[in-house]
């Protein structure tokens, strides 16, 4: 049996060496359009910034190590042309020599990945605007920083990449700005959780312009000025395009394969495409989000290993299914994590689906040891069934562990309720006995109990403020001094039973403290004396980091702990 892949990187390699471990006799070659059959695509940015200093680190695997352990044909610099899917063979391009020969197979893969959006517009080609997808493009970039010492840059999109590459050009001394058409950065998050992304970034010294639409570019000289809509220029030394990417697909229409969302290629849960003994994985294709059960174009190296070890596992003659892609992932920003799952709310709203939400502030681990840090946990569900759909989270330590019991969780078809019974891993370096994601768990039961009733930040809004309910904030007067909501009362907590005859009981009570908790005890004695009480989600912390993208300290201490 002859295997023929195109393209390598996590996929294609994977794939390739999944093949050789369960059938020694095959004949496998390997063609990618790039210098590097095998590199740490997630780690380019970290080069470009310095943080990864050996150029062979990025390297997984070279075409020498897979012939030697794999007995596998790797060519580089070996661009696929065209395919016949009719009489099964690929005509091949040597981008050295510029000879072409044909090449048959038995079998075929596809993992072309993606290329970068790079957009229609003037002046994209000055050799200062760059792209990011392949090692030759992060050597371009460093090259040019060491050799020029540019002081500026901007960067075109808000994505992972482009906050990724904006980090580590600030951290080579550079006034960098991210400019964007959308008002929020990184899609896979809640426009409230990008408020603490936001206030992050501009803390580390990187300029946002959002609601900015770029419609061209100029050189002058040595320098480059984005131009964006009204007329305002934006002068820079170097320019980053990160305005996402697109399913390399060539290919595929070329040989009439199916196509799906987004031009990326349709394969069913074996990764085979619509043509016999043709398969397809990585960011070419279209999966199924293992939430909604829809196609979607989600690029990400962990399902891009997955789908090649399955599409080797069916060309070897097992059974391997692909149950499809949620969408986790998880980004640093300076001393921030930032990590999802899921669906966001706006997914959900998009998908029709009748969804709830909570909101919380735990710390990530007991607060008597030293050290805790607050993180921000926001789970997302289905009101009716409790079928959680997605969770983000944000902090300094602690956020990857939780996001991925939440990940797991949704994988096994635990109820949102149910992230209360969980067993974790508990010490006081680590945890509290009630880890972040029991406590997500325990708020929504009470949710679905009746025991809690909640509004969110975006309802404050439409609250009257002409004493036909009444808005109270329970927090320490201290704390209502430094900052509150308008027209919001202040009760302090412990006082509140003592003071129940200065509230109205023939009006609804929305209640506010500094992150839930608190809010959570007062309505329950709110409740238990006749009030119709409800509670702020995230409480003044998420509502002041959405209202001003600054305000309340990463510190800030979760309800009922600390000051």
């Amino acid at each position: 049996m002859k295997v023929v892949i195109v393209g390598g990187v996590a996929g294609g390699a994977t794939a390739a060496a999944r093949i050789r471990r369960l059938d020694e006799t095959a004949q496998i070659v390997i063609f990618e359009k790039s210098g590097y059959i095998s590199y740490a695509n997630c780690g380019l940015p970290y080069y470009i910034g310095d943080v990864i200093t050996d150029e062979n680190a990025l390297t997984v695997q070279t075409p020498d190590s897979l012939r030697d352990r794999f007995r596998i044909e790797a060519k580089v610099k070996h661009e696929v042309i065209f395919l016949d899917a009719e009489n099964k063979c690929v005509t091949v391009k040597d981008l050295q020599t510029g000879k072409e020969f044909r090449e048959a197979y038995d079998k075929l893969i596809l993992a072309p990945g993606a290329r970068p959006v790079k957009p229609d517009l003037e002046g994209t080609d000055s050799d200062r605007i760059f792209t990011l997808r392949t090692v030759e493009d992060t050597l371009k970039i460093h090259d040019f920083v060491d050799k020029n010492k540019p002081k500026s840059a901007v960067i075109v999109g808000g994505g992972y990449i482009g906050i990724e590459v904006a980090e580590n050009l600030k951290k080579r001394d550079m006034d960098v700005t991210i400019v964007q058409k959308p008002d929020q950065l990184m899609n896979t998050i809640d426009h409230d959780m990008a408020a603490f992304v936001h206030n992050k970034l501009r803390a580390g010294g990187i300029s946002l312009m959002l609601n900015s639409n770029v419609t061209g570019f100029r050189q002058e000289n040595n320098k480059i000025m984005t131009v964006l809509e009204g007329n305002v220029e934006k002068e820079s030394d170097m320019v980053l395009l990160a305005t996402g990417i697109t399913a390399e697909n060539t290919l595929a229409k070329q040989a009439g394969l199916k196509l799906g969302i987004k031009g990326n290629i349709v394969v069913n849960d074996r990764m085979e495409t619509s043509a016999p003994d043709i398969y397809a994985i990585g960011d070419a294709i279209a999966v199924k989000h293992f939430v909604t059960g829809k196609e979607a174009a989600i690029a990400l190296a962990g399902p891009a290993n997955k789908q090649g070890r399955i599409a080797a596992d069916n060309i070897c003659g097992l059974d391997s299914r692909y149950i499809g892609t949620m969408g986790t992932s998880v980004i640093k920003i300076f001393d921030m994590t930032v990590a999802s799952t899921g669906l966001t709310e706006k997914a959900a709203k998009d998908a029709g689906m009748e969804y709830e939400s909570v909101v919380l502030s735990p710390l990530s681990h007991a607060d008597y040891y030293p050290g805790a840090k607050v993180m921000t946990m926001k789970v997302v569900f289905e009101k009716k069934t409790l079928k959680l759909l997605g969770a983000q989270i944000i902090g300094a330590e602690g956020v990857d562990k939780r996001l991925d019991v939440i990940a797991v969780a949704i994988n096994s078809g635990i109820k949102a309720d149910k992230l209360k019974d969980l067993e974790t891993a508990y010490a006081p370096p680590f945890s509290s006995a009630k880890d972040p994601v029991n406590m997500a768990g325990f708020i929504i039961e009470n949710i679905d109990r009746g025991l809690l009733k909640q509004y969110h930040w975006q309802e404050d809004a439409k609250l009257a403020r002409d004493g036909s309910v009444t808005l109270l904030d329970i927090r320490t007067v201290e704390e209502y001094e430094a900052g509150h909501i308008e027209g919001y009362i202040n009760i302090p907590l412990n006082e509140l039973r003592d003071r129940l005859g200065e509230i109205k009981k023939d009006q609804p009570v929305y209640v506010v403290c500094q992150s839930g908790l608190r809010g959570h005890i007062a309505c329950r004695i709110l409740l238990q004396n006749g009030f119709d009480c409800y509670n702020l989600s995230g409480g003044y912390r998420l509502y002041s980091m959405v209202k001003k993208e600054t305000g309340v300290s990463e510190r800030a201490y979760p309800c009922g702990m600390g000051k």
